[in-house]
């Protein structure tokens, strides 16, 4: 590593973890005044509401990422630009694109600390802070779901009218198996409930209905405790749920909610392929703003770290957008999750091509 490498790679990073500091500060202090009242209601200690945004911390940083190391970049490139750096370094026989060599070293270092972030760090500390929302920010929660449709196995699939969550009881509950296209057993209940030192289902009577062809056989027994693909966690609050689980965790999820035959899997694809997308965008987001503000502006530095900061918004804009578009069903997930980072790609080549430096 030259020593020029060390110069511009210490400025990067020193100045994006400023720029997130400040920032998630900002962010903390505002959530805390929102959240105040909730805090006095439930007369929560100092030493809990510390834990929770130190929990919190880590999420706010990875989210805002992307503007804070386009920001750095253009704040650093911009300012070494004031100062007619750039010109001395480009007119001593480096290239752009060795000039390049250092920011993309800082963006891929902080790519691989974001990528391992939001795959294991984050989603743990997030189950904590989300827990923390539930308990004391958010209402209650209350399952009002009607006529569920689950398949627990290949062949089995169960039905319940309605589920009540604080008592973990599900009414009118059904089992079938069904082989190829025949449904070859029935078991039906009044209710089913969990009990929680066995883990297991209980039903205090069923009745069990067997079918061989055109012939039907009627069992009535009493007490059942049961073992199902089915748990009171699959009738709990989905609250930002997909941000509590790292990959490993999303992945298993995903594959059950498939097994299932769930139709409900897009909110949670997105938030995979995003966590891989991610720190694509933030190297490609450091090449776009090193491009736009190499060159010395009349306007000063203040002009270029504007257009930094609107760059970065279009790009959340543009993932807010594509989100919205996969989580309703209009956009394949992997592609609304891709199209942010390919599009401003894009325009890196455009700008890359085009802008006098």
């Amino acid at each position: 590593m030259k020593l020029l490498d060390k110069y511009i790679l210490k400025k990067f990073l020193t100045t994006f973890f400023f720029v997130v500091l400040i920032l998630v500060a900002i962010i903390c202090v505002i959530d805390f005044t929102e959240k105040n009242d909730d805090f006095i209601k439930h007369k929560l200690p100092v030493s809990e509401i510390l834990e929770y945004y130190v929990n919190l911390i880590p999420y706010y940083a990875n989210m805002l990422s992307p503007i804070t190391v386009f920001i750095a970049t253009v704040f650093v490139t911009a300012k070494l630009a004031s100062h007619t750096e750039i010109v001395a370094i480009l007119s001593s026989g480096v290239s752009f694109r060795r000039l390049l060599v250092p920011y993309t070293m800082g963006a891929a270092l902080i790519a691989a600390m974001t990528f391992a972030l939001i795959g294991w760090v984050i989603p743990n500390a997030n189950k904590k802070t989300v827990a923390f929302q539930v308990k004391y920010v958010k209402s209650p929660f209350t399952y009002d779901g009607r006529n569920i449709h689950m398949k627990i196995a290949p062949d089995t699939y169960a039905y319940m009218e309605n589920y009540n969550n604080n008592s973990n009881i599900g009414y009118n509950f059904a089992l079938e198996r069904i082989t190829g296209t025949n449904l070859t057993e029935k078991l039906t209940t009044n209710y089913i409930s969990w009990n929680v030192e066995k883990e297991k289902w209980h039903m205090d009577s069923y009745t069990l209905r067997t079918f061989d062809g055109e012939k039907e056989t009627i069992f009535k027994g009493g007490q059942l405790d049961t073992t199902l693909n089915m748990r009171p966690k699959d009738f709990e609050s989905t609250y930002k749920l997909e941000q509590t689980m790292t990959l490993p965790e999303l992945n298993a999820f995903i594959n059950q909610k498939k097994e299932r035959g769930a139709d409900d899997i897009e909110l949670y694809l997105v938030e995979k392929y995003e966590r891989f997308t991610y720190p694509f965008a933030i190297i490609i987001l450091t090449v776009i703003g090193v491009i736009v503000s190499a060159r010395k502006a009349r306007g000063g530095v203040g002009v270029q770290i504007a257009l930094g900061f609107v760059l970065a918004f279009i790009f959340i804009i543009f993932v807010i957008a594509s989100r919205s578009l996969a989580q309703v069903g209009n956009m394949d997930p992997m592609i609304a999750a891709w199209i942010p980072t390919v599009i401003f790609t894009g325009i890196g080549f455009i700008l890359y091509r085009y802008i006098p430096r």
